[in-house]
């Protein structure tokens, strides 16, 4: 992150009140850089997330019209030695079995994701602090 620095003497020739006075402005600068950092990487994210999230969805309207075809053929397989309401039964049973045991997987897989965290600019604050901390025994 850039320090914004105004033309001040060196640590050398500056009082223990400007130096305080400095390393706040510097400490303020570098907070609003690493927000501004964190912003800008949420907002890309997001937008990459609900670029997949309406792909995902086209995609799921089309399995939807094609299981529900899938169903129609199953269904007139099995009534050709049934009954066509005992192989409509079998086969809304079979797939509404199919949906819990898709829906539990996916439910699992989503109370086990990470939260959406900016990482970027957690990883450059961890090192801003680490340098903070290295200057702050010298």
């Amino acid at each position: 992150m850039t320090i914004h620095e105004h033309h001040q003497p060196s640590g050398a020739d500056a009082s223990v009140g400007e130096l305080v006075e400095r390393l706040s402005a510097q400490v303020s600068a570098l907070v609003r850089d690493e927000m501004a950092l964190a912003t800008a990487e949420m907002k890309r994210k997001g937008a990459q997330a609900g670029v997949g999230v309406g792909i995902g969805g086209a995609g799921a309207v089309v399995a939807v019209l094609g299981l529900g075809v899938l169903a129609a053929a199953a269904v007139l397989g099995l009534a050709a030695v049934m009954a066509g309401w005992l192989a409509a039964l079998i086969v809304g049973v079979a797939l509404l079995a199919l949906a819990g045991v898709i829906s539990a997987f996916g439910i699992t897989r989503l109370r086990n994701s990470a939260p959406p965290v900016p990482e970027q600019a957690v990883q450059s604050t961890k090192q801003d602090i680490e340098t903070v901390k290295e200057s702050m025994h010298r």
